[in-house]
C-alpha cells in the first residue's frame, strides 16, 4: 500500500502542506502539486500518479472539471475530493464524475488514510477478508452463545459452496455492507430456536414472536461483533450490519448466493445449527 504516487490539487499553500505532511508521515509518495486546470493536466501527464487529492474550488475551474481532465488522460487514476464544501448536490455530481471518495475539511488524518486504503487496496483487501472472515464469525458465534446462554459450541464440519439449501425451520439473514457486501445467516430448527430463546430469557418463551425476536437479536449481535472484530483488524473494511430478515416455515428454501459462502455445522446444548457467511467482490461502496 505504500507504493502509491499521489498528486495534490489545491490552490491553498497551507492545504497543500497540510495534506503533504499527512501523506508523507504515513509513507505515501507525493509526486506533484497543482492549483489550476493546466497544472493538473501537466503534472498528471508528467508524474503519472495512482491517486489525486482534489479541492473543489480552484481558480478558473473546479474539482469536477479537473477530475474529468484527469480521467481523459488515464481513467484508472483515483480521485479523492478534499473540500470545505459538501452538500447532497455536489456529492451526487462528484459520484457522477467518478470521484472515488469525498472528505470534508477540516481534514482528519485517519479519515484520509482510511479513504486511500479503501480506494486503492480493493484486491488486496478482498483477499485479506476472504482469509480472515469465517474464523472470526465462528468465534463470534461461540462467544455470543457463551455470553448469552452460558454454554459452548462445537463445530462438526465446514465447507464452501454457493448452492441453495433447505431450511431446518428458521433462517435469520443479516445483510452486511461496507467495502464489500456480504451476508451472514443462521439456520436452525424451530425446536432449537425455542431452546436457545428459553436459555436467553431464563424462562420459556411466551410466544413464537418472542422466539423470533430473541433469535433475530442473537444473530444481529453475532454478526455485529464479527464485523467489529474485522474492522479492528483492518478499518478500511468499514463493515456494517443491516437489521435481520427472518424466514420460518416447513418448506423454506435458502436461495443460492451469487458468490461463494462458507458453512459450518455447529453442535450446541440446544440442538444443531448452521452458520453461513460470505462476501462478494463487486462495485466498491462510495466513501
Amino acid at each position: 500500500m505504500k507504493d502509491i504516487k499521489i498528486v495534490i490539487v489545491d490552490d491553498s499553500a497551507f492545504s497543500v502542506a497540510f495534506i503533504r505532511n499527512i501523506l508523507e508521515e504515513n509513507g505515501f509518495e507525493v509526486v506533484g502539486e497543482a492549483g489550476t486546470l493546466d497544472e493538473v493536466k501537466e503534472v498528471v501527464k508528467d508524474k503519472k500518479p495512482n491517486l489525486v487529492t482534489m479541492d473543489m474550488t480552484l481558480p478558473g475551474t473546479d474539482g469536477l472539471e479537473c477530475t474529468r481532465a484527469i480521467h481523459e488522460i488515464d481513467p484508472n487514476i483515483k480521485v479523492i475530493v478534499i473540500s470545505s464544501m459538501m452538500d447532497d448536490e455536489i456529492v451526487n455530481e462528484a459520484k457522477k464524475n467518478k470521484v472515488s471518495a469525498y472528505i470534508q475539511k477540516p481534514l482528519d488524518a485517519d479519515q484520509l488514510i482510511t479513504a486511500i486504503n479503501r480506494v486503492m487496496a480493493s484486491d488486496e483487501l478482498y483477499e485479506y477478508l476472504q482469509q480472515e472472515y469465517f474464523a472470526v464469525f465462528k468465534e463470534a458465534l461461540m462467544d455470543g452463545m457463551n455470553r448469552m446462554t452460558k454454554t459452548l459450541v462445537a463445530y462438526e464440519s465446514e465447507y464452501t459452496d454457493n448452492k441453495e439449501q433447505e431450511s431446518a425451520g428458521m433462517t435469520i439473514i443479516i445483510g452486511i455492507i461496507g467495502k464489500f457486501a456480504g451476508r451472514m445467516l443462521i439456520d436452525l430448527s424451530k425446536e432449537t430456536a425455542s431452546n436457545i430463546s428459553a436459555a436467553i430469557f431464563r424462562r420459556e418463551p411466551k410466544s413464537n414472536d418472542e422466539i423470533i425476536a430473541a433469535l433475530g437479536e442473537f444473530a444481529n449481535i453475532i454478526a455485529g461483533n464479527a464485523c467489529s472484530i474485522l474492522n479492528r483488524k483492518n478499518k478500511s473494511l468499514g463493515l456494517r450490519v443491516a437489521p435481520p430478515s427472518i424466514l420460518t416455515g416447513d418448506d423454506v428454501i435458502i436461495s443460492a448466493p451469487t458468490f461463494n459462502t462458507t458453512t459450518a455445522i455447529a453442535q450446541t446444548n440446544f440442538g444443531k445449527l448452521m452458520l453461513n457467511a460470505g462476501f462478494q467482490k463487486g462495485e466498491d461502496e462510495w466513501i
